[in-house]
């Protein structure tokens, strides 16, 4: 497998009456051709101005100030606005978190897709109709034709999201960042949801990043798994390795606040104490620090990620050690 889009070193800032906020700071990672990576941790780790940073859709007071974003070998980075509008939106589209908000109340379903389909495809206006009714078909919207005509208030949340999917799939991109796709939805349409997304995924042989805070999600989704806390990747293995051999406190802890069928009667669930740290690039040393149970006096000096498996890397430089001790409370 080649990499499709490889991050590397990537850091965002943005204005506030204090100066400039760090959002993340050196994150590097990459995704391979038709996986799914899946970007897991608290809200405010920093999962979705990644997600902004590689779209470049930060809005003003937002800035990359160090990194670079290689999609097919270029840097979007050092790319035009008209240069960047060839790829976002064809090539590499997103999926946002709020599908109420991403469609705009005044226009028909019909119009925003048809607009959508012809400013990335040379299609006159019939075509792209006919394009736009094959999508809402192909995303399981039933009578396409009426739906077309409908405004985004009077649809219900999983209605509004298939719709989005759509409208990301119109060009038949070759990745898909979908960042908390299933936020506010009921589980039964978030399964439907997932499904259609590993669907189309095996049917254009498509790449997915999918930003979520829900285990259970990543379980059934990733091959791979990203573990954010503050700004950083604390962790990075195979979806196998990230459930059952962690090597980072946080990974871990993510972990034991989660239910599970095979729990026993008496089985109380974990709970994270503290949380997320404010202006987190004034620590200098692990970011968790302040809520892991193991922190010790070397935890107060900088972080790098090392390994601790195959293709298995985390920011903690007791892993191997903390691995060791998940697997005997497992037992």
């Amino acid at each position: 497998m080649t990499h499709l889009l490889e991050v590397s070193k990537l850091k965002t800032v943005f204005d506030s009456d204090t100066g400039k906020t760090v959002g993340i700071d050196g994150v590097s990672f990459h995704v391979k051709e038709g996986e799914t990576l899946c970007i897991v941790g608290e809200s405010g780790c920093g999962k979705s101005v990644t997600s902004l940073s590689i779209m470049r859709l930060l809005g003003r007071g937002g800035e990359v100030v160090q990194g670079k974003i290689l999609f097919e070998g270029m840097n979007l980075l050092e790319l035009s606005e008209k240069e960047l509008d060839q790829i976002r939106g064809n090539k590499l589209t997103m999926i946002f978190q709020d599908a109420l908000s991403s469609l705009n109340p005044l226009f028909t379903i019909g119009n925003q897709l048809i607009e959508s389909i012809r400013a990335h495809l040379s299609l006159n206006r019939k075509e792209a109709k006919l394009r736009a009714l094959e999508l809402l078909e192909k995303v399981g919207l039933s009578e396409p034709e009426k739906m077309m005509k409908k405004y985004p208030f009077t649809l219900s949340g999983g209605m509004r999201q298939r719709v989005m999917i759509a409208m990301s799939l119109s060009c038949n991109p070759k990745l898909l960042i979908a960042d908390e796709p299933t936020t506010a939805l009921d589980v039964t349409i978030q399964a439907q949801i997932m499904n259609l997304l590993r669907e189309l995924q095996n049917e254009l042989s498509m790449s997915i990043v999918l930003i979520t805070h829900d285990i259970g999600l990543v379980a059934e989704m990733a091959d791979r798994v990203l573990v954010m806390y503050a700004g950083q990747i604390v962790e990075e293995a195979t979806v196998v390795d990230i459930f059952y051999h962690p090597a980072h406190p946080y990974t871990q802890a993510l972990l034991q606040t989660v239910p599970s069928i095979y729990d026993s009667e008496d089985r109380q669930l974990a709970s994270i104490t503290g949380s997320v740290p404010e202006n987190y690039q004034d620590i200098t040393g692990c970011r968790f620090a302040g809520r892991c149970p193991y922190h010790e006096e070397a935890c107060d000096k900088p972080q790098n990620m090392v390994k601790a498996g195959n293709d298995h890397y985390s920011r903690c430089h007791k892993a191997e050690y903390i691995q060791q001790l998940f697997q005997v409370k497992e037992e």
